[in-house]
């Protein structure tokens, strides 16, 4: 059986590589494999993106084909294989029927396991590093996964979140950092402008695009779960539970938000049931001390008058028209602009720091999206230089019937490409671009 080739597999969002041995090894431009995003090859040259980790199949299939098939399966999009044709020998096409049951059963979850990464680890990017990890996982041990003959897609679906729990916390366990925080979490507010440099040492906490949303059930997966899905992705829920000890983090999401018994989240996580019972009870005590009745209030599709609302704090902002923008916050709203670690309480202060900031900016240009559930949009500022429209930010709203109680503006223009959207527009680009604000 002839031997696969070295593979290295890269897109702009910083996926995994594929397959193998963890460790760094040279890659011939011809055995490379690569991803395509936006139309472009995106390919992996060994030493030229640092923090990506490099692996090996040491053994598999010799033909294009049957490479382009199972990485597809790993990585969710479609690949292109650069190597030398070979002829598939039986054990190969053995293997192929096995990758179709695989990719029967799990493709149809994929969006589902990375929201739960997400949930964990409250990066949208480490999300898709570990939902590919996850698959590539679970396509190796596929041989020794037994499934439920009543409900082999239900079985199949614990099977998998087993183990996407078990690299998140892996790989919350590896990191310097455990919890992704907002400004309001660091210390109290401020009435003063930004005196210092932007906190980029810290880990953010990251929005998730709506379009990651689609195909996933709104509603609580069982009677036993408490959350819905859609309360589950709210910006503050996923806020408070990064607060929480990976253990607890891991048996709320489980218990409380997939509707997992005790004695299931025990048989995952390890211990006992009385063990998850007491870190399920200590992780809703934390939740208490944010929200009294245990739960952020539930953040529902935007309605007529909001969505007049989200038009006018479009042209409020486009105009630089600072009463219009106000008078749509609530009195005690609040304003979070990560990475700078400074943020602002109560209508009077948002108006002063807009007052200043906006005499620093040139024309903007919002561009309507949705983010946790919740309405959004893309900010462009305009460069004095060119007259380009730059990436500047991502605002996530949050309303209170009929008033916006607080803005978390994400200053962070590589989230844009998660989005759909170009970090660039032309001087005259509005073709194409959505003109209303998006139903999230």
């Amino acid at each position: 059986m002839a031997l696969a080739p070295r593979i290295v597999l890269d897109t702009d969002l910083g996926k995994h590589v594929v397959a193998g041995d963890s460790r760094y090894l040279g890659i011939p431009a011809a055995d490379l494999i690569y991803s395509h995003h936006g139309g472009e090859r995106v390919g992996c040259i060994l030493g030229t993106l640092p923090g990506r980790s490099v692996h090996r199949r040491r053994q598999g299939p010799g033909s294009r084909d049957q490479i382009r098939k199972r990485l597809k399966m790993i990585t969710g999009g479609p690949i292109v294989v650069a190597m030398a044709t070979a002829q598939p020998s039986r054990q190969e096409h053995t293997s192929e029927h096995g990758d179709q049951a695989f990719e029967r059963l799990a493709e149809p979850f994929r969006r589902e396991m990375k929201l739960h990464c997400y949930r964990m680890l409250g990066s949208l990017h480490e999300a898709d590093d570990l939902v590919q990890e996850t698959y590539l996982r679970a396509w190796r041990s596929f041989s020794s996964f037994e499934a439920d003959t009543a409900d082999e897609r239900g079985s199949f679906r614990a099977w998998l979140y087993k183990i996407a729990t078990n690299a998140c916390l892996n790989a919350l366990e590896s990191r310097k950092q455990v919890r992704r925080l907002l400004p309001d979490q660091l210390g109290p507010s401020t009435v003063h402008m930004p005196d210092g440099p932007s906190l980029t040492d810290i880990a953010w906490l990251e929005p998730y695009p709506d379009s990651n949303l689609e195909g996933i059930a709104e509603d609580a997966p069982n009677p036993e779960a408490r959350y819905t899905s859609r309360e589950a992705v709210q910006l503050a829920f996923v806020s408070v539970i990064q607060q929480l000890p990976p253990r607890q983090r891991a048996a709320l999401m489980l218990c409380d938000v997939l509707g997992w018994a005790a004695a299931e989240a025990s048989g995952l996580l390890g211990g006992s049931t009385a063990s998850i019972n007491s870190a399920l009870q200590r992780a809703r005590e934390t939740l208490a001390k944010r929200y009294p009745v245990g739960r952020p209030p539930v953040a529902s599709r935007p309605d007529a008058t909001q969505q007049k609302l989200l038009g006018r704090y479009l042209q409020a902002w486009e105009g630089h028209d600072l009463d219009c923008f106000v008078a749509l916050l609530r009195e005690d709203a609040t304003a979070v602009m990560p990475p700078w670690p400074q943020w602002y309480a109560g209508r009077e202060a948002i108006r002063s720091f807009f007052a200043l900031a906006w005499k620093t900016c040139g024309g903007l240009r919002l561009v309507p999206a949705a983010a946790n559930g919740q309405p959004a949009f893309a900010v462009y500022e305009r460069a004095a230089s060119d007259g380009r429209w730059n990436a500047h930010s991502i605002h996530v709203l949050t309303f209170d019937r009929d008033m916006i109680s607080a803005l978390t503006l994400f200053l962070e223009p590589r989230l844009f490409e998660a989005f759909g959207l170009p970090r660039n527009l032309p001087n005259d680009a509005s073709e194409g671009l959505p003109s209303e604000p998006h139903q999230s």
